[in-house]
């Protein structure tokens, strides 16, 4: 085999699955986005994910900054070198992390260091399965840190809130898949994917669920009671009202594959693996004597292309739902923050400063390295390329999820003097309450949305704290008309706090038997 168009046949697979989203993915948000009300906030978070699958395959760049732990399966013919496969895989992965497609995601789990080049051990996952065709199967899917934080499994029997006792029985399995759409919200950058493992033990059982997220979305699944329930899921988990971001809406839920495997008599495990709409999954056939990609898989059919409506989506939800849009300047003072309300849409210009997990830790024991009286943070990690000239540049830099941070942030802004945090998700109460004693305010970001708020940032004016990595780096960044939904204000209210309540009383609609 030529071990060199090896490594470039994984190169362009890894590169496709960052920057090019499958075209049954796409067919999937278009019909969403098709059955959602002009003028709503669903409308607009919709528009903005379609503007940025657009600028991801315009520009080659990652529809997500967060790109995820990447997950290889292989198939090889008997006879086929699998280990000269792993380390052209390995050589394929260093490549792109250093070309910007890929985020350097793998942090050693005991000292957090950042390898910078997204290999460590078990990073990245690669599963080799032999088989009997005479191609190499090579499979890919960037599942991102967000919605990995919202799979789930069940031992049942269990009691389920809303949906009482899940029993060892196919309606239990349903209450289970329910729940776990319940139980996801927005946090996961829905409307999302699931992909459901009914038996084995707790690693097989996870196994099974993710490798579900590997099916074409329109298949149909062989089992018949599976199919039912497939189809039971996706009609009425859409049913809840959580809708795109957590924001309430039409669209909860894109897709739903169930498989089965044996068990022993004592465990009963359903498994779920989420997967937000950013669902980042290729595959290619490769000769096994020229290492060259034969055929491109889940390509089958027109590619869509988006045009650009967030913009128009804006305008429409100011004008036919009485959304209030407001430009901010940052530094922003207090009083300025008392007349934000959730529902409203922000602009802002001028600086904002980036903080995940490392930076909010360490905010919480030492002084910042620079002054945030009246500014903003944004719970991102971008992707970041350093030109020969030393400047920084921002490839994405979309939100990542907020509630890690609930620990830490209402303290934090108290502490600094900090108005505004950007993120997607939302937060707890402890946040909530600090809002209104400070004055403070939490704005929601499409969640994936990476090119479109890249393109929303003019320049990169510092960066502080790098020995935590390049995405848990405070980055200045300099932008405008970065567009964010007010979900939590300074008067106590909580727009994910009310979606919550209301789909939970929707998901005990759901409480009697449906399966026997």
């Amino acid at each position: 085999m030529n071990l060199e168009k090896l490594q470039e046949s994984m190169y362009q697979l890894i590169v496709e699955t960052s920057t090019n989203l499958p075209k049954d993915v796409r067919r999937a948000i278009k019909k969403a986005k098709a059955q959602e009300n002009a003028g709503t906030r669903a409308a607009m978070s919709l528009a903005t994910i379609t503007d940025n699958i657009q600028m991801a395959d315009e520009n080659v760049s990652p529809i997500c900054q967060d790109t995820g732990l990447p997950t290889f399966k292989i198939k090889t013919p008997v006879g086929v070198n699998q280990l000269e496969i792993n380390a052209a895989i390995l050589h394929a992965i260093k490549q792109a992390t250093k070309d910007g497609k890929l985020r350097p995601n793998s942090v050693d789990s005991l000292t957090g260091e950042n390898s910078g080049d997204n290999l460590g051990f078990g990073v990245p996952v690669v599963k080799f399965e032999q088989w009997e065709q005479d191609y190499i199967d090579a499979r890919l899917i960037l599942k991102g840190g967000g919605c990995e934080n919202k799979n789930i499994q069940y031992s049942l029997p269990c009691e389920l809130e809303g949906l009482g006792r899940a029993g060892r029985d196919l309606d239990g399995i349903r209450k289970c898949i329910m729940h776990s759409v319940y139980q996801a919200q927005g946090q996961g950058c829905s409307a999302g994917f699931i992909g459901v493992g009914i038996g084995g033990d707790r690693s097989s059982g996870y196994d099974l669920a993710k490798a579900q997220l590997f099916r074409e979305v329109e298949d149909v699944n062989p089992i018949e009671d599976l199919r039912k329930l497939e189809e039971y899921v996706l009609e009425n988990a859409n049913k809840l009202g959580i809708g795109t971001m957590g924001f309430g809406g039409e669209t909860t839920l894109l897709g739903c594959k169930i498989g089965v495997m044996h068990r022993i008599p004592a465990s009963f495990f359903v498994s779920v693996a989420y997967n937000c709409w950013a669902y980042r999954r290729l595959g290619v056939k490769i000769s096994p004597e020229t290492g060259a990609v034969i055929e491109w898989l889940y390509q089958e059919g027109e590619k869509i292309s988006f045009a650009s409506e967030a913009e128009k989506e804006v305008a429409a939800s100011s004008e036919e739902t009485a959304i209030r849009e407001v430009v901010l300047q940052a530094p922003i003072t207090e009083e300025q923050i008392r007349e934000l309300k959730v529902g409203d849409v922000v602009r802002i210009n001028g600086m904002m400063y980036t903080g995940r997990d490392a930076i909010h830790k360490y905010l919480s024991d030492h002084e910042a390295p620079i002054d945030l009286n009246g500014q903003i943070i944004y719970h991102c990690g971008p992707v970041m390329l350093k030109d020969d000239a030393g400047n920084w540049h921002v490839k994405a830099a979309g939100p990542t999820t907020s509630i890690r941070e609930e620990p830490y942030q209402g303290d934090i802004m108290k502490k600094f003097g900090i108005r505004a945090v950007i993120g997607k998700g939302g937060m707890g109460p402890k946040t909530l309450q600090a809002l209104g004693e400070h004055g403070g305010v939490y704005l929601n970001a499409i969640g994936g949305a990476a090119q479109y708020y890249a393109d929303c940032i003019k320049s990169v004016e510092g960066v502080d704290l790098m020995q935590f990595g390049i995405p848990e780096a405070m980055w200045h960044l300099k932008v405008e008309g970065f567009t964010a939904v007010v979900t939590m204000d300074s008067h106590g209210n909580s727009l994910h706090q009310d979606v919550s309540l209301s789909s939970l009383e929707k998901l005990s609609q759901f409480k009697e038997r449906v399966f026997n």
